[in-house]
């Protein structure tokens, strides 16, 4: 995901064709049927050491009695769990003794996907059986497992602690990643001062503190994530370089404190509708100085290098739908060319394959725009030229 650092133009191509065979379209059929059972039975086979014991064996192989043995877990449990993994295809038997696989080895020691699975399961798993009904009402119904809430992120700061770890986990892995690389464009223009809206923990803002010398910041959030940002920024001796603004973006008479002269959103309009991602772009364009810019940080599906990026990215978006707010998603980059336009705003700069997925979008203001008028109030949706 991400490997290839060149900017990429245009639509990949991963989802033209139907190229499975009858054969194997039948076979993933199953595959799917059973999806959740292969999802905790991996887990499974992850936490209670298993899968760690079966790596330990090296290339001699362990049996199911001598697993049971140094383990505790009963004969049974290790059975219907090793032979879940031979099908998964996490295990292999010859004579009796089993081995790991390389996608085995993934489950154990790769960071994104440890961070995915505990993801899906801390935060996503049990809300997701009410995504039929988050598809109807345009509510995320999965966020009442945690309580009633209107969005995780008003939840955040409330949740149980191990669903708030693997929230954050998820979250930085992506959007940390990708700083670094992020920096050298941001900071182009040498501004003075930066309005990171959706600061989250403060993790940009003290990015940016590292980067430069004499930067301002200024973080939006909502009250919770604000406190957070504090904290953390304070333990790292830049709080007097930093103004928070407590301000709810979804409120119509909402503003942006105006002065700064970059406006920086990483992993935060995928929050928002389209609707609500134009109304957040209308008001940083009143705010930003007249010669700023915002960019966007954002994982966008159709700028993807593999397949199994793109895929990570649209089944994140069911997460939205059904756990953060019931009418977000993981946008693509035509979506949000246009959503930018409508907003008064003209694409100054785009940077792919930014971190392992992320895009980067440099826009400023539009010298002639004409707000838009037509939307659809029900939907949350607006027109879009594709």
């Amino acid at each position: 995901m991400g490997l290839d650092k060149k900017h990429t133009k245009g639509q990949n191509n991963f989802f033209r064709f139907d190229n499975r065979s009858v054969l194997r379209s039948i076979e993933y059929a199953q595959q799917i049927a059973f999806a959740p059972f292969v999802f905790q039975a991996s887990r499974t086979l992850r936490n209670s050491g298993l899968l760690s014991e079966v790596e330990q064996s090296g290339n001699e192989g362990i049996s199911i009695e001598t697993t049971a043995k140094k383990t505790g877990v009963s004969v049974y449990g290790v059975r219907v769990l090793f032979e879940a993994g031979l099908t998964i295809g996490l295990l292999t038997l010859n004579n009796e003794l089993f081995k790991i696989t390389k996608t085995g080895s993934y489950i154990l020691h790769d960071k994104m996907t440890i961070v995915n699975m505990d993801f899906v399961h801390d935060v996503c798993y049990r809300g997701m059986f009410e995504l039929d009904k988050s598809i109807e009402t345009g509510e995320p119904e999965g966020l009442k497992i945690f309580g009633e809430w209107k969005t995780v992120y008003q939840a955040l700061s409330s949740l149980p602690k191990q669903v708030q770890k693997s929230w954050f986990a998820f979250d930085h892995y992506y959007s940390d990643t990708s700083f670094d690389e992020a920096l050298p464009h941001v900071f182009e223009n040498k501004p003075k001062k930066i309005l990171d809206i959706g600061g989250n923990t403060g993790k940009w803002a003290i990015s940016c503190f590292g980067y430069s010398d004499t930067i301002e910041m200024g973080i939006v959030d909502l009250p919770g994530q604000l406190k957070m940002a504090e904290e953390n920024i304070n333990k790292s001796g830049f709080s007097g370089r930093v103004k928070y603004y407590e301000v709810n973006l979804l409120d119509k008479n909402s503003k942006l404190p105006e002065g700064y002269d970059v406006i920086w959103m990483s992993h935060f309009l995928d929050c928002f509708s389209q609707s609500e991602i134009v109304s957040i772009l209308q008001k940083c364009r009143k705010a930003l100085a007249e010669n700023g810019h915002v960019f966007i940080m954002e994982p966008l599906w159709d700028k993807q290098n593999f397949e199994v990026s793109s895929f990570c990215l649209m089944m994140t978006s069911l997460y939205f739908t059904n756990i953060a707010n019931g009418n977000s998603k993981m946008y693509d980059s035509r979506q949000f060319t246009s959503l930018l336009k409508k907003s008064g705003f003209e694409i100054a700069g785009q940077f792919d394959s930014i971190g392992i997925c992320h895009s980067l979008i440099k826009s400023k203001k539009e010298i002639a725009h004409q707000p838009i008028t037509k939307g659809n109030v029900t939907t949350g949706e607006i027109e879009i030229e594709l």
